[in-house]
């Protein structure tokens, strides 16, 4: 349309569209019938416009590089993870995260993988200095971009045991840091927060504490982080949007402070939170608009999430359905067109701005209180997040939150108790920790294991 149309239409007002939608309300209450309340603590408008933004917009930081398709491979086998990982780049993949809970061959996992064409990024669940140094090494060699993701801090909250101690924890990941200075070794992996039921606020004051605390620690000792973090998305679309480019604000803000490079790398992959084991196909949708939400909202890199995930074993097909809907999104429906396409939005930059807001906040209120690992073993973490998970169990038991076809329209004939190839639940492994574990747990399990019980 051509600019000078706009003449022809007079400029209209807040107080003006308020006053009709309060006119065409027949006597309804403005505030209880459009105000949208959420777990986040914003209220939602049912408008935004220019007077919202009397100072103008936040310049967001956005990727430089268009986003990479990834998908996640695990080593057991060193032969079977490259196949697979050949297999995927050959069919789209441009980037392969790998995990793996033990150390591995290298040069068996990569064998004849193209290491100019595709980006790799690492889940090792173990701290071995001799073997990241040796895996570091050969990588160089290859001249391969590569993020490896050590988080020493995220295995604590996770586990509730750091590898070793603190000390020899720190230690480890400060030679590694030092010895390979150029190298992106450190990551804050969030997708814990997410899948535990932590609010978006939680989840991006949490990220930036925990952060804070490698950025604390480690600046002072002649290294200067590039930190990578790992975040989970769920459907709430216009709110995950938000909260990536809220965790750039933040990130921006925090680096600042340390005079080190204010860019981070963001990883996104759909949460399991919200997934179901019945009528699964729906699954596809959820990961669909978490694709989308990640790649509007900046993501690096996003990593697919098969449908099956949850209660079948990596399985080709699975694997292949969720790397082609990426595809898809980058290739046909012109989602890696534009540089920051939700720039601009009056709704999208206010929730941006106001979850930066509320999650600063927050983040001031952790270290006013002795930081991140004081609160973590505190257990004062573990309890805000439980409440906040217990709020949205609440809201689902009372089908005041839908999961499509499993508290609302569920199918009664399906049938799942013989098709579960993995435990879909929360598994208890006793031990002895050192503070309490953030435990995930998918929003649906109380109610599908009543269904599975009930199965004939």
């Amino acid at each position: 349309m051509s600019k000078f149309l706009f003449k022809d239409f007079d400029p209209v007002s807040a107080k003006a569209w308020k006053q009709q939608i309060q006119f065409d309300l027949k006597g309804a209450d403005y505030n209880e019938t459009l105000i949208w309340k959420n777990l986040e603590g914003i209220d939602v408008k049912p408008f935004y416009n220019s007077e919202d933004y009397t100072a103008g917009f936040y310049k967001n930081s956005f990727p430089k590089n268009n986003w990479k398709a990834s998908q996640e491979i695990f080593i057991d086998d060193e032969k079977i993870a490259n196949r697979l990982a050949l297999d995927a780049i050959n069919r789209g993949a441009e980037a392969i995260y790998f995990t793996s809970e033990k150390e591995f061959d290298i040069t068996s996992t990569f064998n004849d993988f193209p290491f100019s064409d595709s980006t790799i990024y690492f889940n090792i669940k173990l701290l071995s200095e001799k073997f990241y140094k040796l895996l570091i090494t050969f990588l160089l060699e290859k001249k391969a971009t590569v993020f490896y993701n050590i988080d020493i801090i995220g295995n604590l909250a996770r586990e509730g045991n750091w590898f070793s101690n603190l000390k020899e924890d720190h230690t480890i990941l400060g030679n590694i840091s030092k010895e390979f200075l150029n190298e992106n070794i450190f990551s804050v992996d969030a997708t814990l927060y997410q899948n535990a039921g932590a609010n978006m606020v939680q989840q991006l004051a949490y990220s930036l504490a925990h952060a804070n605390e490698y950025l604390n620690h480690f600046s002072k000792k002649e290294v200067q982080p590039t930190l990578t973090f790992k975040i989970a998305v769920g459907t709430n679309y216009f709110f995950e949007i938000a909260k990536i480019r809220a965790l750039r604000n933040l990130y921006t803000l925090l680096a600042k402070e340390y005079n080190i490079n204010e860019d981070c790398h963001i990883v996104v992959i759909p949460s399991k939170r919200n997934k179901t084991i019945y009528d699964y196909n729906v699954n596809l949708l959820r990961t669909t608009t978490e694709y989308m939400s990640a790649i509007l909202g900046g993501a690096n890199t996003v990593c697919s999430l098969a449908y099956d995930a949850i209660y079948h074993k990596s399985n080709e097909f699975g694997e292949r359905i969720g790397r082609n809907q990426l595809l898809i999104l980058k290739s046909e429906s012109y989602f890696n067109s534009e540089d920051n396409p939700t720039e601009g939005s009056y709704y999208i930059e206010s929730l941006t701005n106001q979850l930066t807001e509320k999650s600063l906040t927050l983040f001031k209120e952790i270290e006013s209180n002795g930081g991140f690992l004081k609160l973590l073993k505190e257990g004062i973490i573990q309890r805000k997040i439980k409440e906040s998970a217990e709020k949205e169990q609440q809201l689902f038991d009372d089908g005041a939150l839908v999961l499509l076809g499993t508290n609302k329209h569920p199918n009664p004939k399906d049938l799942m108790k013989n098709d579960l190839e993995m435990y879909p639940f929360v598994k208890m492994k006793p031990r002895k920790t050192l503070l309490e574990p953030i435990i995930e747990k998918r929003i649906s399990e109380k109610l599908e294991k009543a269904r599975l019980e009930n199965e004939k």
